[in-house]
């Protein structure tokens, strides 16, 4: 039997996850699950043009798949149960692994992970926020300095068994100004690898062709030049950015 139509076939809703900001359904279309978030369904927001979120969590596909990187799971526009809205591959995680964690402030593994920042938790107790040392979580941070990330947390991060990283919910990307909120700030300051930094260029280049053409149906002129500069600076600084503004620099809650 051959496999359904992903932009036609019927999407049929399957459940909601109600911890969402926005409307966002569990669905399938024929045996394919998917993640279903209807534009009517997103909340209005001070910082971003209404009724935008869908259409940014697509570009955000098309820069991931641009990198070559796999860092957002396939995501496409199409009409759903509740109107047009983002489609994506739903991914099953392994729940025996987190990539991101918060653990006593004495408890800090020495290898193979980050030091993000540490404070007390409800109880008063000293805790510290931490992720992965490794080159999946590294990509996903160069990703997100390049879409402008307001909204990387913990949970934002799928733990697939095999040892990938993939990055979700990116409707909060692509402002024009200075946005970045990340829990993934272990590598302040480190250099950029050469895959790290083909990977920008890669972005650079097709923002003058076929990715410039494809997010110009998605995002401002403006937003797509501020793509165009971010890459431009984080090319020739060949490393890690640090925090700027007044803002906070991580999502609150962090998970």
């Amino acid at each position: 039997m051959p496999a359904p139509d992903l932009f036609t076939a019927e999407l049929t809703l399957t459940g909601r996850i109600t911890t969402a900001s926005n409307a966002t359904f569990l669905g399938s279309i024929g045996d394919t699950a998917v993640v279903y978030k209807p534009i009517a369904g997103e909340k209005p927001l001070w910082d971003f043009p209404d009724g935008c979120l869908a259409h940014r969590e697509v570009a955000a596909y098309l820069v991931s798949e641009v990198l070559g990187w796999n860092v957002v799971p396939r995501t496409w526009l199409r009409d759903g149960p509740f109107g047009d809205g983002m489609v994506q591959l739903w991914q099953e995680t392994d729940p025996d692994q987190n990539a991101v964690d918060l653990v006593a402030s004495d408890d800090v593994p020495e290898i193979g992970w980050k030091h993000v920042l540490q404070g007390q938790d409800e109880n008063g107790r000293m805790v510290a926020l931490i992720h992965e040392d490794s080159p999946a979580l590294r990509r996903m941070a160069v990703f997100d300095v390049v879409v402008n990330n307001a909204d990387r947390k913990g949970d934002h991060i799928l733990a697939i068994t095999d040892g990938h990283r993939h990055g979700v919910d990116h409707g909060l990307t692509f402002h024009r100004d200075y946005k970045l909120r990340t829990v993934l700030w272990g590598w302040l300051g480190d250099a950029l690898t050469v895959e790290e930094l083909e990977g920008i260029d890669r972005v650079t280049e097709g923002l003058n062709g076929e990715l410039g053409r494809d997010l110009a149906d998605l995002l401002s002129a403006e937003e797509i030049g501020s793509v165009a500069a971010r890459c431009a600076r984080l090319r020739l600084a060949g490393r890690f950015p640090a925090p700027r503004g007044e803002m906070s620099a991580v999502p609150w809650p962090l998970f």
